[in-house]
């Protein structure tokens, strides 16, 4: 019998009215698994509907009542974790060690906004003029949708609906088709916690689900993380309609090596920036910078290291699983033979190599080439796989222009001990998100995530304090209390005193 990914809506499964499915593989078997149900115009409008239904009723719910199903949540998220790694390993084929470490980093969030009492107050200034009072308060925006990726199936989810909700929003959610349970097992996480029907709503779906949502009137805010095409596409679709947007999309994120770095660091962090996630990461080192004589240093440390990695079935230990599709993996494979056609030396090959897994998996183990052409599309576009590739520059400043070069600005490293080439490094480098001798700059809970330039559309970062500022609306209030001596008629423009 057919297992289906069903919908969420009012805190209850749903099948919607969609005859439209796909299937959901298990990439380490090649096999599939269940279908997911498509959902179509009227399932999107249900969701809504639901969402639209519960909105003013979460946002009059206590900040108090809403902290402590928050905490359970917590809770519960902590308790459950590793059944939802299995999901996570069984749909994106991640190793559990992976898929534990993506969870860890959605629970920091779901914490953060455990303090929303503290994190939503205004601010207030008694007599601010003679007997008049001015406070500010932050109210929800209304509906939010939220268009999530296939490459973090929890994480990412865990980034924006937590802290939509914690600030008084309802949601609609739609995950990726290819991974889809994972959000049905945090959606359900949440009821049990003690949050209302309609408050948290997942459609699932392809196209015709995610236009819906960027077209609905009712919904008021859009956050969206994806490849930079469809987050350019997501942006000024749904801007046009008048929402509120954050997109975030691809990256070409480069390591800078200078000749003084420690060199075992660097290629300890190069592989597992690199070839983590089999390097579906939006933050994944793809480029590194190899200054002077630092590649010919570095390649054999890399290339030992790679070649203890084992891959496959992320169930039996491995270090690193399969790509999510047969089709995408084929897509990542070919850029290998452009990099020969180009000139580049393919110095370690992913294809067909021994992996612990199923024939018909969908492998490619981690392949690392050296010198890449910037001219090459293997440098310009965004591979998303365990490809590494080494471009080689003579000086500190050519690797600095070169990565400013970039149309991407997600994130970016530099390994170094010299302190005034890192500071002269942070301060320069036009990308968002910037680590020194750490290979992977994503912020915790109480920063924010994002980066620049087209790995970003939209003013608002991820979660943390511009998180909040995205799902909420600031209202100033100006108040005076009237006493016996008001009055009188006065059309000049008001002034303080």
């Amino acid at each position: 019998m057919t297992e289906y990914v069903n919908h969420w809506i009012n805190n209850t499964t749903v099948e919607g009215n969609s005859d439209r499915t796909a299937p959901v593989y298990n990439p380490a078997t090649g096999k599939v698994t269940k279908e997911v149900r498509l959902g179509s115009v009227d399932d999107v409008n249900a969701a809504v509907a639901a969402a639209k239904a519960a909105q003013h009723g979460w946002a009059e719910t206590s900040l108090a009542k809403r902290q402590a199903i928050l905490f359970n949540y917590r809770n519960l998220l902590v308790e459950r974790r590793e059944a939802l790694a299995a999901i996570l390993t069984s749909e994106h084929g991640k190793v559990i060690s992976d898929a534990l470490g993506e969870i860890a980093r959605g629970i920091e969030v779901v914490e953060y906004v455990t303090g929303a009492p503290e994190l939503l107050k205004g601010q207030y200034t008694e007599n601010a003029s003679t007997g008049v009072d001015v406070y500010t308060s932050r109210e929800p925006v209304g509906i939010v949708g939220i268009i999530s990726p296939f490459n973090f199936p929890a994480m990412v989810p865990l980034w924006f609906f937590p802290v939509a909700i914690a600030a008084g929003n309802t949601v609609v959610l739609k995950p990726s088709e290819k991974d889809p349970s994972a959000v049905n097992f945090l959606a359900e996480l949440f009821a049990e916690a003690g949050l209302p029907e309609g408050v948290l709503n997942v459609v699932h779906g392809d196209k015709v689900a995610v236009d819906t949502i960027l077209e609905h009137e009712d919904i008021s805010a859009i956050s969206f993380v994806g490849s930079t095409p469809i987050a350019r596409y997501i942006y000024e679709n749904a801007s046009k309609a008048g929402k509120r947007v954050q997109a975030f999309g691809g990256a070409k994120n480069h390591m800078l090596v200078l000749p003084d770095a420690d060199l075992d660091l660097v290629a300890d962090s190069a592989v597992n920036a690199g070839f983590g996630s089999a390097g579906e990461r939006c933050m994944a080192i793809s480029v590194l910078v190899a200054v002077g004589p630092v590649a010919d240093a570095l390649i054999p440390k890399i290339t030992e290291r790679m070649k203890a990695l084992k891959v496959g079935d992320g169930t039996r230990g491995c270090d690193m699983g399969p790509l999510i599709t047969r089709e995408h993996r084929d897509k990542v494979a070919s850029y290998l033979d452009i990099a020969e056609a180009d000139g580049a030396t393919v110095v370690v090959d992913g294809r067909g190599q021994e992996v612990d897994g199923e024939a018909d998996g969908f492998w490619l183990s981690p392949t690392l080439i050296d010198n890449v052409s910037t001219d090459s599309k293997v440098y310009q576009d965004e591979i998303f796989g365990p490809v590494l590739s080494i471009v080689r520059v003579e000086t500190f400043n050519e690797g600095i222009e070169l990565i400013n070069a970039s149309p991407y600005g997600n994130g970016t490293a530099i390994f170094t001990n010299d302190g005034g080439a890192a500071r002269e490094f942070q301060r320069n480098v036009t990308v968002g998100m910037v680590g020194i001798n750490v290979p992977i700059p994503v912020p915790v809970a109480y920063h924010s995530f994002g980066g620049w330039k087209a790995s970003h559309f939209g003013d608002a970062r991820a979660y943390g304090p511009e998180g909040l500022a995205f799902f909420t609306r600031t209202k100033a209030v100006t108040r005076r209390w009237l006493d016996p001596s008001h009055g009188g008629i006065n059309l000049g423009f008001p002034q303080h005193d």
